[in-house]
C-alpha cells in the first residue's frame, strides 16, 4: 500500500472539509448578525407604526425563525448535503409536530387574535375564562392575570377567546352595585335624599351618571334601597368601600331605628271574631 500517497488524499479531503467548516462558521456568524440587524430594521419600523407591541413581537419571532430554517438550509448545501430531501423531512416534521401539538396551536391562533381584535390590553382589569383581575402579560400561547389577591394566573389563550370577556377598564366608569336596609318606620324620601347628597361627596364619584338611591325591593324589614354610584375602575374599591360607611354614618346620625323583621300572628276565631297580634305584643 502506498501510505504517503494515502496520506496526501486524506491530508487533502481533511483540508477541504476544514475549510467548509471554517467557511460555514463564518457564514453562520455573519448571517447571525445580518438577521439581527434585519430584525431591529423590522422592529424600529413597525414601531414608528403605533403596533401593539406584543403583536411586535409575534412577527418578529416569525421572522426571526424563518430566516434560522433558510440560513440551516444554505448550511447544509454549502457541505453538499440535498436540502430538496430536508425541505421534505422538515415539511413532514411541521404536520408532525403540529398534529401533536394542536392545542399548543390553538393557544397560539387565538393569541394572535387577541392581539388583532384587541378586547383588551395589557393593564385592563378583565373576567376571562372564569378568572378576574389585570392583565399583566399577553404572551405567544398564554395570558398573565393578577388576581385582586394578587396571585399570578396563568390562562392559556384559547380558553380566553373561546370564552366570554369582561373588560372593567374598557369604558370611562362603571357601577358600584349596594344595598341599604331601612327599618318600617323611616320615610324613605328622606333616607333616599340624605343618601344622594351625602355619596355624592364621596372622592372619585363621578357626578354624571349622578349616583342611583332607589327603593329596590321589600322584605319583612322593610324597604330595601338600591344604591348604586359610578366611579372609574381604578377607585372601584375605594368608592365601594367608602359608600358602606356613607350609609352607616347616614342612617345613624339621621337617627334611624335598627331594621328588624315583623310578623302578625292571626289567632283561631272565637265567638265569631278574629284577632291579629302584632309580634311586639308578643315580646312585651
Amino acid at each position: 500500500m502506498n501510505f504517503p500517497q494515502i496520506g496526501q488524499v486524506a491530508l487533502a479531503l481533511l483540508t477541504q472539509f476544514g475549510l467548509k467548516v471554517v467557511g460555514a462558521i463564518a457564514l453562520w456568524i455573519v448571517a447571525q448578525k445580518l438577521i439581527e440587524f434585519a430584525l431591529k430594521l423590522v422592529r424600529r419600523g413597525l414601531r414608528t407604526q403605533n403596533i401593539e407591541p406584543t403583536l411586535i413581537s409575534y412577527l418578529l419571532n416569525i421572522v426571526s425563525v424563518t430566516l434560522r430554517i433558510v440560513l440551516i438550509v444554505a448550511i447544509l448545501g454549502f457541505f453538499g448535503i440535498e436540502t430538496t430531501s430536508f425541505a421534505a423531512l422538515l415539511a413532514a416534521a411541521g404536520v408532525a409536530i403540529g398534529a401533536a401539538w394542536g392545542g399548543l396551536l390553538a393557544n397560539f391562533a387565538a393569541g394572535a387574535f387577541l392581539i388583532i381584535f384587541r378586547p383588551f390590553k395589557v393593564g385592563d382589569f378583565i373576567t376571562a375564562a372564569g378568572i378576574t383581575g389585570t392583565v399583566s402579560e399577553i404572551g405567544l400561547f398564554t395570558t398573565d392575570i393578577t388576581t385582586p389577591d394578587n396571585v399570578l394566573t396563568i390562562v392559556a389563550n384559547n380558553k380566553i377567546f373561546a370564552d366570554n370577556i369582561q373588560n372593567f377598564s374598557a369604558n370611562p366608569f362603571r357601577r358600584v352595585d349596594l344595598l341599604a336596609q331601612l327599618h318600617h318606620d323611616v320615610d324613605h324620601n328622606q333616607a333616599i335624599a340624605l343618601l344622594k347628597a351625602r355619596i355624592s361627596q364621596i372622592p372619585n364619584v363621578v357626578e354624571n351618571p349622578a349616583p342611583d338611591v332607589e327603593i329596590l325591593t321589600f322584605n319583612l324589614a322593610g324597604p330595601v334601597l338600591a344604591v348604586r354610584p359610578y366611579c372609574n375602575n381604578d377607585h372601584y374599591w375605594q368608592v365601594y368601600f367608602d359608600t358602606n360607611k356613607a350609609i352607616r354614618e347616614t342612617f345613624g346620625e339621621a337617627g334611624y331605628p335598627i331594621p328588624e323583621q315583623r310578623y302578625g300572628f292571626s289567632m283561631p276565631p272565637e265567638n265569631g271574631t278574629s284577632s291579629v297580634i302584632p309580634s311586639s305584643a308578643l315580646s312585651s
